[in-house]
C-alpha cells in the first residue's frame, strides 16, 4: 500500500481562519493521533482526530483523552451513526452545522448530547422545531422526551392536539410508543370529530402489531411511564389507551357500528358500556378503569403564543401556564416557589473505595407524599495525601440521573466542575420532576476520575419536615452502590399540586450546580 501524498508545501498561509486549517486537517487526518470505530455493520467507518481539537470542544472527549476515563485506541462508538459522527466532527472543527433533515438532526443532537457540545444542541433542536408536521410530530415528540427538551415536546403536543386527525391518519402513528398514544388520549383538547377516530387508530394500531388489548407491545427505544390503569406491570398496553377512550360521549348507534364489532372489547364491556351510553343512570358499572366522562373533547383552535418557542433551546418560560397537562409551574397562580429542602441520610459508618475507571452508584428509593426532586449531594474525593493535598481542589467529571420504577429516564444532568476535597457536591436536574408517594425511584450517579471516595453506610430510612424517604440497594446488595448518595434535596409542593396528571414531567426551573463545604 503506497503512502499518502505528502502535504502542499505551507498550506497553512493559504488558509486564513482557524477553522479553513482545522478543515483541512481534518480532511486530510495530517497529524491525526485518535481513531474511531464508528456505526455497526454492514455501515461500520473508521474515522481519524486529533485529541487537542476534541478535548476543547467536548469535556467528555477530555475525559477520554486525558482524564479518568481515558480509553485504548481505537475507540469504538456503536450508538452513533458515520454520517452523524462526521458532522459533529465538522462542527468541531469548523464551526460548521449542515442539517439538512429531520432524521439527520435527531441523530446529530443525540451525538451532540453525549458529547456535551450544548450549542449544537441548541442548533438541532431550533432545525427540528422548524421541521414539524403531523407524519413526525409524534416521533419528534419521543425523540424531545428521551433527550428532555420540554420547549420542542410542547411545540409538538400542540401539533398533536392542533392537526390530531391528520396526525391518526399517518401510517408513522402506528409506530409511535404506546406510552405517546396514552398521552395523546389524556388530552382534553384534540382536534376529533368523535371518539370513534381514537378508536379506529388505537385498532389500526393493535392490528399493526398484530396484538390483542392486553397485550404488551415492544417499545422502540425503553423511554415512557408505566400505565398505572392496566395493571400490567410496567408496560403500557393497548387496552391502556381504549381505557382512556370517552365511549359515553357516543351515539348507541356509533358504538355498535364500531366498538362493538370488533375483538378489542369484551362481550361483557361492550354490554356495560352500551348501557351506560343508553342510560346514565344504568345499574350496569362501566368497566373497571374505563373513562366514564360524558363531555366530548374540546376542539382547538389555534397554537397560541407560538413566539414561546423560538426562545433559546435550554431555556422556558416556566411561570406561564401551558394548555397541555404535562407541564407544570411551580409558580402557577403567582406563589412563590417552594422552599428547598435536604433529606440527608444519617452516616453510620465510612469506608474507601477506589475509582480506578467508572463508578457507578445508585439508590432505589419511596417517598411518603408527593414531592418534587432537584438533585442530589454526593461526596468528593479524599486526597491521597492528606496533610499536603487537603486545600487543593480537582475538576470532578459526573453524570447524575432519576429513574422511574422501570428504567425510564425522568431526568439527569452532567457536572464538569473544578471541586474542593472532602466537600459535598450539590447536583442540580436538568429540570426537577414531580414524583408520587409511595413509587419507586432510582436515583445514580456515575463517576469518572480517578481517586478515592468516602462510601458511607446509612438507616433504611431518613426523614425531613415530616417527609419519610425509604431507601434501598436493590438486588444487588453492593454498598458501593449506594454509599455516594449523601442526600436528596427536594420540596413540598403546594395544595393545587398534589394531584398531578405525569409526576415525570414538570417545568420547575431548577438551580445551577453548586459545592458546599463539609463543616
Amino acid at each position: 500500500m503506497s503512502a499518502p501524498p505528502p502535504p502542499p508545501c505551507d498550506w497553512q498561509t493559504t488558509r486564513k481562519l482557524v477553522k479553513e486549517r482545522g478543515q483541512y486537517l481534518l480532511e486530510t487526518g495530517m497529524w491525526s493521533d485518535c481513531r474511531f470505530i464508528v456505526g455497526t455493520d454492514p455501515n461500520q467507518q473508521v474515522l481519524e482526530g486529533h485529541k487537542l481539537f476534541l478535548a476543547m470542544s467536548s469535556p467528555v472527549f477530555e475525559a477520554m483523552f486525558f482524564g479518568g476515563m481515558a480509553e485504548k485506541d481505537p475507540i469504538a462508538i456503536l450508538d452513533v451513526q458515520p454520517d452523524a459522527f462526521k458532522a459533529l466532527l465538522e462542527y468541531i472543527y469548523t464551526d460548521k452545522i449542515n442539517l439538512t433533515s429531520f432524521d439527520q438532526a435527531c441523530e446529530l443532537c443525540y451525538g451532540a448530547k453525549k458529547y456535551m457540545l450544548p450549542h449544537l444542541v441548541e442548533e438541532c433542536t431550533k432545525y427540528l422545531w422548524s421541521d414539524l408536521y403531523p407524519k413526525n410530530a409524534c416521533r419528534a415528540y419521543e425523540f424531545a422526551k428521551l433527550f428532555e427538551e420540554p420547549i420542542l415536546m410542547e411545540k409538538c403536543m400542540l401539533i398533536i392536539c392542533n392537526q390530531t386527525q391528520e396526525v391518526l391518519s399517518e401510517s408513522s402513528f402506528d409506530d409511535v410508543e404506546l406510552s405517546t398514544i396514552l398521552t395523546v388520549f389524556d388530552q382534553d383538547e384534540l382536534n376529533i370529530s368523535s371518539e370513534l377516530e381514537l378508536f379506529s387508530a388505537i385498532s389500526r394500531y393493535a392490528a399493526r402489531h398484530n396484538q390483542s388489548s392486553g397485550a404488551k407491545v415492544p417499545r422502540l427505544d425503553g423511554i415512557g411511564n408505566p400505565s398505572s390503569e392496566g395493571g400490567n406491570g410496567n408496560h403500557p398496553t393497548v387496552r391502556d389507551a381504549i381505557m382512556k377512550i370517552r365511549f359515553l360521549t357516543l351515539t348507541p348507534q356509533q358504538f355498535a357500528e364500531v366498538p362493538a364489532s370488533c375483538n378489542l372489547l369484551t362481550e361483557s364491556e361492550k354490554f356495560a358500556i352500551l348501557m351506560n351510553i343508553c342510560s346514565p343512570s344504568a345499574t350496569t358499572p362501566m368497566p373497571p378503569g374505563f373513562s366514564t366522562s360524558r363531555v366530548a373533547r374540546r376542539r382547538k383552535q389555534s397554537i397560541r403564543n407560538e413566539s414561546i418557542f423560538m426562545g433559546g433551546a435550554s431555556s422556558m418560560d416556566t411561570s406561564r401556564t401551558s394548555m397541555i397537562k404535562f407541564s407544570l409551574s411551580a409558580n402557577e397562580g403567582g406563589n412563590e416557589s417552594p422552599k428547598k429542602l435536604y433529606c440527608c441520610r444519617q452516616l453510620l459508618r465510612i469506608t474507601e473505595c477506589m475509582n480506578t475507571s467508572v463508578l457507578d452508584c445508585a439508590v432505589t428509593f419511596t417517598c411518603d407524599r408527593n414531592v418534587c426532586v432537584y438533585g442530589i449531594q454526593v461526596p468528593t474525593q479524599i486526597p491521597v495525601e492528606d496533610d499536603r493535598q487537603q486545600s487543593y481542589s480537582y475538576p470532578e467529571l459526573l453524570y447524575a440521573h432519576l429513574l422511574d420504577a422501570d428504567g425510564s429516564r425522568l431526568t439527569y444532568t452532567h457536572f464538569t466542575t473544578r471541586v474542593a476535597f472532602r466537600s459535598l457536591i450539590e447536583i442540580s436536574f436538568n429540570r426537577p420532576v414531580y414524583i408520587q408517594r409511595n413509587k419507586v425511584y432510582k436515583v445514580g450517579v456515575v463517576l469518572n476520575k480517578i481517586g478515592r471516595y468516602p462510601i458511607g453506610a446509612y438507616p433504611s430510612q431518613s426523614t425531613c419536615n415530616g417527609v419519610v424517604f425509604t431507601f434501598s440497594q436493590g438486588q444487588s446488595g453492593d454498598s458501593v452502590r449506594d454509599g455516594l448518595v449523601r442526600s436528596i434535596i427536594f420540596s413540598i409542593p403546594s395544595s393545587n399540586h398534589n394531584s398531578i396528571n405525569n409526576p415525570g414531567i414538570s417545568g420547575i426551573p431548577g438551580d445551577h450546580n453548586k459545592m458546599s463545604n463539609i463543616i
